[in-house]
């Protein structure tokens, strides 16, 4: 991924107000992020921990950005273990959480949402390059996959969930 200003990203947002986007915190280790290794930016806000955000690059040269909430009751329902819905890393339970985003336009003025289960610390491009490993790693399957198949199938998942954030 090629890295974004903070104005690329602030912009990118589909699903909040200008103002909203505006506010929103960088993470704060931006300066330092290991953007090669990135299919795409996704961060806990540094003054909202129960926000989150997702920035995917676009095909032209833009991105598009998601805006997610984590609900305050956050189980992943007592699992021993979990598999992220982007890249499909298996995690201890505490290491996959629901982030629910507002849907974009008047859909989600209305307050309707979409969720999905994804790695609490959003570093999915890391875990599928082996740069990142889970902290209690779930057991039961072995991928043959190489790592461009992982990635491909990632921002596949990432794809069809912003489709259903987008509508």
């Amino acid at each position: 991924m090629d890295p974004l200003t903070d104005r690329q990203i602030r912009s990118s947002f589909v699903n909040c107000t200008k103002g909203e986007a505006a506010r929103l915190k960088l993470p704060t280790d931006f300066a330092e992020l290991p953007w090669e290794d990135l299919d795409f930016l996704g961060w806990v806000d540094p003054a909202a921990p129960l926000r989150a955000h997702i920035v995917r690059p676009g095909g032209d040269g833009g991105a598009v950005g998601i805006s997610l909430r984590v609900p305050a009751a956050n189980r992943v329902g007592g699992f021993k273990s979990s598999i992220c819905q982007i890249c499909l890393t298996g995690h201890a339970s505490s290491g996959v959480t629901l982030l629910v985003a507002p849907l974009a336009g008047a859909r989600g003025r209305e307050g309707n949402t979409v969720g999905t289960y994804i790695c609490a610390d959003l570093a999915c491009s890391l875990y599928v390059r082996g740069k990142r490993q889970p902290k209690l790693k779930a057991r039961g399957y072995e991928e043959t996959l190489t790592v461009g198949e992982k990635i491909e199938r990632a921002l596949g998942n990432l794809d069809a969930f912003t489709a259903r954030v987008t509508g």
